[in-house]
């Protein structure tokens, strides 16, 4: 005789699984690897044109430096408008923790941070170029969020 209830059971256990294996990349990763998809999550927003997205990303201290609609149609003019596309490919470096780091000489100072290298490539009506920056990730509360560098 069988069982209405083996069918279900048998299809649950994958299910189970994976999200068990989920949890635990979850629960476990390393520093590192959350810094690393913060910034891939932060230009994937600004590869979208979501730049409302991207700015959420920002630390707090960022966020003071523009304001979100300014930052938005900041991004969108010279980004999209200036360069003549409607998006780029982007790839990072990995990550190298810092132990201690500011963003301006006389600013606040971040410790266990991670820089990751970007580089942007542009394909538009002024020819293909590449921009590259240092990005900076950093746990804030329970966020993981993104630094620029201003020193000169």
């Amino acid at each position: 005789m069988r069982h209405k209830n083996t069918g279900k059971i048998l299809l649950a256990i994958p299910v189970f699984v994976l999200t068990a294996i989920l949890l635990i990349n979850i629960l476990f990763s390393s520093p590192d690897q959350h810094a690393i998809n913060a910034v891939d999550e932060f230009y994937s927003f600004e590869q979208q044109g979501e730049f409302s997205s991207s700015w959420g990303m920002f630390h707090p201290w960022m966020k003071e430096k523009f304001a979100k609609g300014h930052y938005i149609q900041d991004r969108a003019h010279v980004f999209m408008n200036h360069f003549g596309v409607d998006t780029f490919s982007y790839s990072l470096s990995e990550p190298e923790e810092l132990k201690n780091w500011k963003p301006v000489k006389e600013g606040p100072s971040f410790k266990n941070i991670y820089k990751i290298n970007v580089t942007q490539t542009y394909k538009g009506k002024y020819g293909n170029f590449d921009i590259q920056q240092e990005v900076f990730a950093v746990k804030d509360k329970d966020e993981w969020t993104i630094l620029w560098d201003y020193k000169k």
